[in-house]
């Protein structure tokens, strides 16, 4: 039970340090899956662990373990891809998963026979196994990166639909191994065709069943998410019983025909299966790093590295670059920044470890001591090729991406969370100095009114809405909560924090925390503490009038503008690049010095410090 407990203690532990670090959490995991095993055998004495996985799971159930986790990884994976977000670099995406793999499959093979010796069979094994990249370590890149849409698009429906594709190689190339001969390769290709078809097949019918249960609502709201769980593992079982090993394509494609099916309950299962697959990577990764013993750590040589190091910038950018030759979407820049971006994740560790223990173990007859020797290094290999991608392409990404100049350009658009006289008011002001903006709200009279001024709407809720999120890549950069719900303007600008970034999602402070004498004016609090929402309403409907004034400086503008008063309510800044910013104490981390256009509302008459630079802007 201690074990057990201690795994996803640790498991979870290590999840919080990747979030206070900010990187990926495939590596405090390992590390730490190192430490309670292999390595903790130095402080409790040799043989003992203070984890010792081996004893909780015996080689059939890990190996089952093990393969269902990655298949409801996968599944998660699957419902994030979007056929719409794909159509231009489809063929870029074909060539990677078919192209990409034949060369990193013969790459990584030749690499590992000429620098380490091993078998040929075992180092095609191995040459499988750093096929897949994988969406657990793609996605924390992506999400700290921000790259362009290309890239994003190309990597994350690469590391979904490469892991099967790598499952199904390694498990060709093993069925090869263990049949040895003509018949058995024969036998080898029909079994690899007949894992298509089950998964495609088993998958598509799954997914079918599963998009009418949940538009018929056959299963309570309650039940909903646990429901489809269950039928994502009776996917990927029944396709296994058909044909092994195929239950891992049979849920991705389960997941994106579910994720392109139109279902609106897509985005709470997605939110769902995140926490399910958050425990699950969890726990493979350390129940497999605990597993690696002393000698495996001890059979890594400097020859190994050579075979890192070629892997990363040979056959990658080899792979990227043939692939994307005849590509006009892509420019020199991505293909290079691509290139670069190949880290392993979990399906690498999680074959590697069952192959690697069906053949040291003797699940394999007739090998010989030096054959099964071969085999024991494909673990910790398969791990310091992990190790070392998710370290220094991990940790170097953003760098890069900065370098090369593919990082998502700072979109000037505003999404208003509201359809209300407010956000009407400040829309027409910036649609005027030709801002895109984006009026978000779920009451239809709102929604019909703001059309009617001739503005952009988005009827549904940001914070429920899947389909919300594509409009994000139409121009926009900012958003800015203003409702007369607190919960709804905190939760909002809150939830949008990842996508845009925290300097960048603003809400109005509520009457309650306006009225504190103690209030501590948050940083992304809009405007001035001086008005919350019925107060900036009061002052709009009374005299709708907006001026503009010129400062030559934030100090300048800081001097002008007083907190807590009404008589100049701060609105938004305009630098000499035409970006809009709103008025917020995020001012000094988002404006460099420059000349700046300061847009204020004027209540009181006597204010006559303008300059030349004023106009009356009065939205009409």
């Amino acid at each position: 039970m201690a074990e057990l407990a201690g795994i996803l203690v640790v498991g979870i532990f290590a999840q919080w340090i990747a979030w206070r670090l900010k990187i990926p959490a495939i590596l405090p995991l390992i590390v730490l899956g190192l430490i309670v095993g292999p390595i903790s055998t130095f402080l409790l004495g040799e043989r003992i662990q203070m984890i010792d996985t081996t004893e909780l799971f015996s080689s059939e159930i890990f190996f089952d373990v093990v393969s269902l986790s990655v298949g409801i990884i996968l599944f998660e994976g699957g419902l994030t891809l979007r056929f719409k977000e794909v159509k231009k670099h489809l063929k870029t995406i074909r060539n990677l998963l078919f192209l990409g793999s034949t060369i990193t499959l013969l790459g990584g093979a030749f690499s590992a026979y000429y620098f380490l010796g091993l078998s040929l069979e075992i180092a095609f094994l191995f040459g499988a196994l750093v096929i897949v990249t994988g969406p657990t370590v793609i996605r924390p890149i992506l999400q700290n990166v921000k790259p362009s849409k290309n890239i994003a698009t190309i990597l994350k429906w690469e590391g979904v639909l490469i892991d099967p594709i790598g499952a199904f190689v390694t498990v060709l190339i093993y069925e090869f191994i263990i049949s040895r001969g003509t018949t058995g390769t024969f036998s080898a290709l029909t079994g690899f065709f007949m894992t298509i078809l089950s998964g495609i097949a088993v998958g598509t019918l799954m997914a079918y069943f599963t998009f009418i249960l949940l538009k018929k609502k056959w299963a309570p709201h309650y039940l909903k998410n646990t429901v489809v769980l269950a039928s994502c593992v009776f996917a990927y079982a029944l396709s296994d019983h058909f044909h092994e090993e195929s239950g891992l394509l049979a849920v991705t494609i389960m997941g994106i025909v579910i994720s392109n099916s139109g279902l609106k309950d897509v985005k709470s299962l997605l939110a769902f299966k995140e926490d399910i697959t958050t425990i699950l990577i969890s726990v493979l990764f350390i129940t497999l790093s605990s597993r690696i013993s002393v000698e495996d750590i001890q059979m890594i040589g400097w020859e190994s590295l050579l075979v890192l190091v070629v892997l990363m910038f040979v056959i990658r950018p080899l792979s990227v670059f043939l692939s994307s030759m005849k590509s006009k979407e892509l420019t020199l820049n991505e293909k290079i920044f691509i290139s670069y971006i190949s880290p392993r994740g979990i399906v690498s560790a999680g074959i590697a470890s069952v192959f690697a223990l069906k053949i040291s173990t003797g699940g394999v007859t007739g090998l010989s001591e030096d054959f099964i020797h071969d085999a024991q290094l494909l673990l910790p290999l398969t791990f310091l090729v992990i190790l070392g991608t998710v370290i220094l392409q991990g940790g170097t990404a953003k760098f890069v991406a900065r370098i090369l100049g593919v990082q998502r350009k700072k979109e000037k658009g505003i999404i208003f969370v509201g359809a209300n006289p407010i956000t009407r008011f400040l829309a027409k002001i910036l649609s005027r100095k030709k801002i895109p903006v984006l009026l978000a709200d779920t009451s239809l009279s709102n929604i019909k009114e703001t059309k009617m001024q001739g503005l952009q709407t988005y009827h549904g809720s940001v914070l429920t809405d899947e389909d919300f999120i594509e409009d994000i890549s139409l121009g926009y950069g900012q958003l800015m909560a203003i409702t007369a719900n607190t919960e709804i303007n905190q939760l909002s600008s809150q939830m949008m924090k990842e996508e845009f970034g925290k300097y960048w999602t603003y809400r109005v402070p509520s009457t309650k925390e306006k009225e504190l004498e103690d209030f501590s004016i948050p940083k992304h609090v809009l405007f001035n503490d001086a008005v919350d929402y019925y107060t900036l309403l009061e002052i709009i409907q009374e005299r709708p009038q907006v001026q503009l004034k010129y400062f030559e400086s934030i100090q300048a503008l800081k001097k002008f503008v007083y907190p807590g008063v009404t008589e100049v309510i701060p609105l938004f800044l305009e630098d000499k690049s035409g970006y809009f910013y709103p008025f917020s104490g995020f001012l000094d981390r988002q404006l460099t010095e420059g000349n700046l256009y300061f847009v204020y509302k004027n209540e009181s008459s006597q204010i006559t410090s303008f300059d030349k630079k004023e106009f009356n802007a009065t939205p009409e």
